[in-house]
């Protein structure tokens, strides 16, 4: 029977099974985060971007790094890939499609019994320039988007679980960005119901989800999209889902209400999801957090996970890449950084821990 997933404080989470033999032979401690995990939870990592974007900070690890990619198969269900089906890299060109670094990753993934989420259909950032900067009609803009849309999705129609089809529309006052996203600028706010449509045509089988950071919390950000969303959904687009990034800072506290802000969105009917989870911090002088920075870290590791848990729609549960060395956020924020859940050999944050003793509680 499905589980009802629980958690009553921040140090525990609980799941609920219906059935008089629930309990009787407790499951045995896992040491990954994939075994540990209640059924029903995809646990899941992005793929780091690196490979043949000029603008990378690494060789692409996922070809080069077998203990990275050991990593990825042992401790996860789900992967993300974190820039490689973003426009620019499997759509370089006009006429031009390269598949070959997403092909790696869903062959993987199958070849690992993992899940994957596509990311990102309809965004404003890394477009490539031919996209940003070509002169074309509003027609020929929507005929771009129609035909990108079908053929990335299309491609990969039965494999991909979920879709970040809509990316990031919002700005942090709630209003849609009509400057710097070319598809709003140029085709007006129906091209999102559009992009739902299309991606649903190219692959009933997939969830199809809006996407976006700071919108963890209740705020106008997170209540544009609510409202957007019962919008769309009772004019029939077939938005499916929700999910909050959840790039944390320790210097901008824990959004104390996002469970709240997730239930109500599973409250519309809607899957919910967690899908870039890291927690920045930043470090004393000697360039090693503390033990207190680490602590508070994995703390918001575990309250995230234990939102998503008490969320009945929250199947998808992902950590923003590891180890720190492969991590966006020290060439975002020069100042910070140490934000995964694993040091760059590979061992064990406090946050990891954190993470999988929350695991086995709801198990348990």
């Amino acid at each position: 029977m499905k589980p009802i997933r629980l958690a009553t404080t921040a140090a525990m989470a609980l799941t609920v099974f219906a059935g008089p033999a629930a309990h009787a032979t407790p499951p045995a401690q896992a040491d990954t985060l994939r075994d540990a995990a209640p059924g029903g939870l995809a646990i899941g990592s992005a793929v780091a971007g690196g490979g043949h974007h000029e603008d990378a900070q690494y060789p692409d690890p996922f070809t080069s790094d077998q203990p990275y990619r050991d990593v990825l198969s042992s401790e996860f269900s789900s992967l993300s890939p974190e820039n490689q089906m973003k426009w620019e890299y499997i759509h370089p060109q006009r006429d031009t499609y390269d598949f070959e670094a997403a092909d790696r990753i869903v062959d993987f993934a199958e070849r690992n019994v993992q899940e994957v989420r596509g990311h990102t259909l309809l965004w404003h950032s890394q477009n490539p320039d031919w996209l940003e900067n070509g002169d074309f009609t509003p027609e020929q803009l929507r005929d771009i988007l129609h035909e990108h849309i079908s053929t990335v999705v299309g491609r990969y129609a039965g494999r991909i679980e979920q879709w970040d089809v809509a990316n990031e529309i919002f700005d942090g006052n709630g209003q849609l960005r009509t400057q710097d996203n070319i598809w709003i600028r140029e085709l007006g706010p129906g091209i999102i119901a559009d992009a739902f449509r299309w991606a649903h045509e190219a692959d009933p089988s997939a969830k199809l989800f809006f996407n976006d950071y700071g919108v963890e919390a209740i705020n106008a950000k997170s209540d544009a999209y609510y409202e957007l969303t019962r919008q769309l959904r009772a004019e029939g687009v077939p938005v499916e889902g929700f999910s909050a990034q959840a790039h944390l800072n320790l210097e901008d506290g824990f959004p104390a209400d996002l469970t709240r802000n997730l239930q109500r969105f599973a409250d519309l009917g809607l899957e919910t999801a967690i899908t870039e989870l890291d927690v920045r911090l930043t470090p004393p002088e000697s360039g090693t957090p503390t033990e207190e920075q680490l602590a508070e870290q994995a703390d918001y590791y575990a309250r995230t996970l234990q939102a998503c848990l008490r969320v009945r729609t929250c199947h998808s549960f992902t950590v923003w890449g590891l180890p720190d060395k492969y991590s966006w956020v020290p060439s975002t924020f020069p100042e910070q950084g140490a934000a995964t859940i694993m040091w760059d050999d590979f061992t064990r944050k406090p946050a990891y821990h954190s993470l999988l003793d929350t695991l086995a509680a709801a198990r348990s």
